[in-house]
């Protein structure tokens, strides 16, 4: 079977057929022992995470109805009865060699980082395509109905913000600003005030030769910054718009780090 996260919350046996829990609570509660596979977790702390701060006198009860459920439709669908496993501390989810895309996204990501410091930049770039591609959405996108889960969810999130930020750098820095461009103009739609993808776009363009579109790039930053925040870009935004102008030499100069060329 393979258990998916990284999006909505997806449970899908060897022969592609969907049995992903129909029940919002049922559905939660599989994301919540998905996202700690391998690791005991307590029922106060899936009651806390699938009610928060009001759980009814009934939660302790529904949530052995609802581990009921989950371990009879997975044995139903060909798992084994010990995928989840209770304990005198609270239940377990063991994949038992199940697929979850949340364990592939951490070992890739994990592969990419000792390459990066092996000095192998090629086999890392690659490795952190595969992890990025494993994402169909925001973490646990269906099922963020509590503060609690929202908030486990934004770890999720901003794991693969940090991996796609250091993959972006590590592309400009192998030369391939031509072929990132449309991804990064896709990443400034869906994140129009983060401003590192934006100085990547920036340089991406300037070293591509689109100068007009670069410039044009930060003044849309700019543009909704102030308007949305009453701010200016940030000083490292700013002085890469300066070095722009000035056509500095750095801009073109691939092994050279971004953050420490216009950190200053």
């Amino acid at each position: 079977m393979k258990f998916s996260i990284l999006g909505p919350v997806e449970v899908e046996t060897d022969t592609g057929e969907k049995v992903t829990p129909q029940a919002l609570k049922v559905r939660s509660l599989l994301g919540m022992l998905c996202m700690h596979a391998e690791h005991v977790i307590s029922p106060a702390r899936l009651i806390g995470a699938l009610w928060d701060e009001t759980p009814p006198r009934t939660a302790a009860a529904a949530l052995q109805v609802y581990i009921s459920q989950l371990r009879a439709g997975f044995i139903r669908a060909g798992a084994s009865p010990a995928l989840i496993t209770t304990t005198p501390s609270g239940y377990t989810m063991r994949l038992c060699g199940q697929a979850l895309d949340l364990a592939l996204f951490e070992s890739s990501a994990a592969g990419a980082e000792q390459a990066v410091h092996a000095g192998r930049p090629l086999e890392a770039a690659r490795l952190m395509s595969e992890s990025l591609a494993l994402w169909r959405g925001p973490a646990l996108a269906d099922v963020r109905t509590t503060p609690s889960l929202d908030g486990y969810a934004q770890q999720l999130d901003e794991r693969r913000n940090a991996l796609h930020e250091q993959r972006l750098n590590l592309e400009l820095r192998l030369g391939r600003h031509a072929q990132l461009i449309g991804e990064l103009y896709g990443l400034v739609q869906e994140h129009p005030m983060w401003e590192n993808v934006h100085s990547n776009l920036m340089i991406a363009l300037y070293r591509s030769g689109r100068i007009p579109e670069c410039l044009a790039a930060y003044q849309r930053i700019r543009r909704t910054l102030q308007e949305e925040l009453g701010m200016e870009p940030c000083s490292r935004l700013r002085n890469l718009h300066g070095a722009i102008l000035a056509r500095e030499p750095w801009l073109d100069d691939h092994t050279r780090p971004l953050t420490s060329a216009y950190a200053s």
